[in-house]
């Protein structure tokens, strides 16, 4: 059986389709997770009280190339976890081992959205959130279906009138015409409405940043939404016209949840524990912004 990562080095077209990025972008990866394996391991050992010499021990199963790779293919294509160690030759324990200790190391490497890159800065948190005030940034939400809980009092909490199943909603903020991931919240219960999950987050920019959105958020002042029509009334044809023209420009937020619904982890029901949702799922939002070249230009120099 040929391993996906011998696929995409002998046929490297393939490898968006298999991994969800293409080939030069997954070398890239694989580079910055290796520094990354490296520093964690260094930090281990400074902690760590040593019986046996090192070097000693069993040897790794998998090379960090091979475990970027295994994590890859299980976000993008979300095989179960016995054919995931069969693809690269280990058990199933093994393959789910290393995809929960690369997805860590791809959380930590690939910031999920512009404000998550600089709010560790402050000067350069105020200086974005000034830039994105000149802009009316796009929002929106997504659902996802997750295994219905055994209490009935936990039931309530995800179920999701709207959707007619247990999910989990994610919130994304994203630049005009789709250029980039502002903001994205993750994991919040499914019976949460749109508007008031977006006034959660409201503080994160300033009082005089414009939203563009869908009638879900009708009823805040900072939120450009569609026309409604009312009980038996029609709304007029200039009207209908605003709304086509809004749509035109809110379709780019539709555009970007698609992105990330590529990696099947992400659209179908999530079968992983719970408490790794927001992990990986913020996780394909750093990959989504690699596939788009919005990410690597600046981390790779740094």
């Amino acid at each position: 059986m040929t391993s996906p990562l011998a696929r995409i080095e002998s046929h490297p077209h393939e490898a968006k389709r298999l991994i969800g990025i293409n080939y030069d972008q997954f070398l890239a990866l694989v580079v910055l997770a290796e520094q990354r394996h490296i520093e964690k391991q260094a930090e281990l050992e400074k902690n760590k009280v040593r019986i046996i010499a090192k070097g000693g021990g069993r040897k790794a199963e998998i090379s960090p190339k091979e475990g970027v790779c295994l994590c890859l293919v299980y976000l993008r294509q979300k095989p179960i976890f016995e054919i995931l160690g069969l693809l690269f030759d280990i058990s199933k324990t093994k393959a789910n081992d290393a995809f929960n200790y690369w997805v860590d190391i791809l959380r930590e490497i690939l910031p999920a959205s512009q404000i998550e890159e600089v709010e560790s800065n402050s000067q350069k948190y105020q200086e974005l959130q000034r830039m994105l005030s000149e802009y009316e940034l796009i929002i929106d939400s997504a659902e996802q279906a997750v295994a219905r809980p055994v209490d009935y009092q936990e039931q309530k909490k995800y179920y999701s009138g709207k959707k007619k199943m247990h999910t989990l909603k994610n919130q994304f903020i994203i630049l005009p015409n789709g250029e980039d991931i502002v903001d994205v919240c993750v994991g919040m219960l499914g019976k949460m409405s749109d508007i008031n999950l977006f006034r959660d987050t409201r503080n994160k920019f300033l009082p005089s940043q414009k939203f563009l959105g869908d009638k879900a958020y009708i009823g805040d002042d900072a939120i450009t939404t569609p026309h409604k029509k009312r009980k038996n009334t029609e709304i007029s044809e200039f009207q209908k016209q605003e709304n086509k023209q809004l749509s035109s420009r809110r379709i780019a937020v539709e555009h970007m949840i698609c992105r990330v619904k590529i990696f099947r982890v992400a659209s179908d029901r999530f079968r992983l524990a719970r408490h790794r949702y927001n992990q990986v799922i913020m996780a394909v939002c750093g990959l989504v912004r690699l596939r788009i070249n919005r990410l690597f230009s600046v981390t790779i120099s740094t």
